[in-house]
């Protein structure tokens, strides 16, 4: 396959950027997207010339680093798939592919792909957690009755990778399915039941001390969402924020 590839470039957060234009040839329908971004990174490498910036780690769908917007799509034109699982079988021979970061002011570009997503850290970090009993008269965990659609619902929202295709397909840039994922998570399980009140508080007001905007019940984040995190858990949030803004 012969595609044009037209890249974000971007020395670094205060540096103005540009859309730079790069063929590239004899790429394979099998290889993967990150697949062909090494290959285009080893021919610049060779010219002398900076190679692209863009995060990755494990490359299985797991991580949430490979972030990319891939022709107007957060992870490409795949459904339930993240960039390094998105294969070159999706293109055709002669297209000319756009490539950018995730855009958020709470996502601050480092350089050319990769942006800075340290505010879901922060965000996790201000009511992720839960308390763990050191009486001496712990409960076994696997002896806690669960219900099942409670234990699905709560897994279902686990699964957020927090790669940030909600907030860059979002056009408010909302945090709201990853933070309503991570707080239903805790929600539905007894185990975090302790913390609920502080947590939702806590880190709905770190989501918005980060500067993501608010939902524009449009959905998209679903849409583009590479684990199918269902908008079911914004509404859940939402009750968890009301009944907890009652107590405090």
């Amino acid at each position: 396959m012969k595609l044009t590839l037209k890249i974000w470039r971007q020395a670094n957060a205060q540096a103005p950027g540009k859309m730079v234009t790069y063929p590239i040839d004899n790429v394979s329908p099998d290889m993967s997207f990150l697949e062909m971004m090494d290959v285009l990174n080893e021919q610049l490498i060779q010219k002398g010339d900076d190679p692209v910036a863009f995060d990755h780690d494990c490359r299985e769908g797991i991580c949430g680093m490979c972030s990319m917007f891939i022709n107007g799509e957060a992870h490409g034109p795949d459904r339930l798939v993240t960039t390094c699982q998105l294969h070159m079988r999706k293109f055709k021979d002669g297209d000319t592919i756009t490539i950018e970061p995730f855009r958020a002011n709470a996502f601050p570009v480092i350089k050319d792909l990769a942006v800075d997503r340290s505010a879901f850290d922060r965000i996790q970090q201000a009511g992720g957690f839960v308390s763990v009993n050191t009486s001496g008269n712990t409960q076994d965990a696997n002896a806690i009755p669960i219900d099942k659609h409670d234990a699905d619902r709560a897994f279902d929202a686990a699964t957020c990778i927090g790669c940030g295709a909600c907030v860059a397909t979002c056009k408010n840039a909302s945090a709201m399915l990853f933070v309503s994922a991570k707080v239903s998570q805790y929600a539905l399980l007894p185990q975090g039941k302790v913390e609920a009140t502080d947590r939702v508080l806590n880190m709905v007001k770190q989501m918005d001390s980060e500067g993501f905007g608010n939902c524009t019940n449009t959905g998209a984040c679903e849409v583009e969402c590479p684990k199918g995190i269902s908008l079911e858990n914004i509404a859940r949030m939402n009750r968890e924020y009301l009944s907890a803004s009652i107590k405090g």
